[in-house]
């Protein structure tokens, strides 16, 4: 199973209007599991960004004139992408300016030319509903440490999407069984039974437990530098 971690930076928000990709950056995942094998590219796009784009991505224009233009790389995104699973957080922006920029050089959109294309956002908000699910909320929910992140840099973004999809994804948390589904029979063919949890002895934490637990959330939130993600739960 390859799938691909993508991400691009822009000069604004709209290709209709002429802007341009001026970073494109994707990380492969086989069998979900980093190969250390991406693709990583400036693009010159022969214009100025947006103040609130230059603001988000800090590439200037000065540093984007020695780079390559998107149609002399444009095989390289090609053949990066083909048969894979593509996940983009937030798909409609980055497809929308890819295809663009695809259109630009005669070829196909960008979802014709890998296996599938994945939001990320959206199976974020399916699983979150009503929360924050930006890239940031979600590597603060699942405990990913973006510390070094001041600027929005592609390569960095879409590393940081591999670790939070892996984690939005490992399967199911529950612990409770489905005994409506293959007759009550795990996969080698053994009968699961119903278990009374009621039944169990419920064992409160002492308070010398309970003070050596505070105190080494304390040195976790110290390590961390700033709470850690127990106390939000416990929030």
């Amino acid at each position: 199973m390859r799938q691909i971690m993508l991400d691009t930076e822009t000069t604004g928000l709209d290709p209709v209007r002429g802007h341009r990709v001026v970073e494109l950056a994707c990380v492969e995942m086989v069998n979900r599991t980093l190969t250390g094998r991406h693709l990583h590219l400036y693009l010159n796009p022969d214009r100025d960004s947006d103040p609130e784009a230059l603001a988000i991505h800090g590439l200037t224009t000065d540093f984007l004139s020695g780079h390559p233009r998107f149609e002399e790389v444009a095989h390289q995104l090609v053949d990066y992408v083909k048969d894979a699973e593509v996940i983009i957080h937030n798909a409609a922006f980055d497809t929308k300016f890819l295809t663009a920029e695809l259109a630009r050089v005669g070829l196909p959109p960008f979802d014709q030319l890998c296996a599938k294309v994945t939001d990320s956002l959206l199976y974020a908000r399916e699983l979150h509903p009503g929360k924050r699910n930006s890239l940031d909320a979600l590597c603060e929910r699942y405990g990913i440490s973006n510390a070094h992140r001041t600027l929005h840099g592609a390569l960095l973004d879409s590393e940081l999407l591999a670790d939070v999809w892996v984690a939005m994804t490992r399967g199911q948390d529950a612990l409770l069984m489905d005994f409506e589904d293959d007759n009550g029979m795990d996969a080698n063919g053994v009968r699961l039974e119903r278990f009374d949890a009621s039944v169990l002895k419920v064992l409160a934490a002492s308070e010398e437990e309970l003070q050596q637990h505070g105190e080494y959330l304390a040195e976790l939130d110290k390590a961390a530098g700033k709470p850690c993600l127990w106390r939000a739960i416990e929030a």
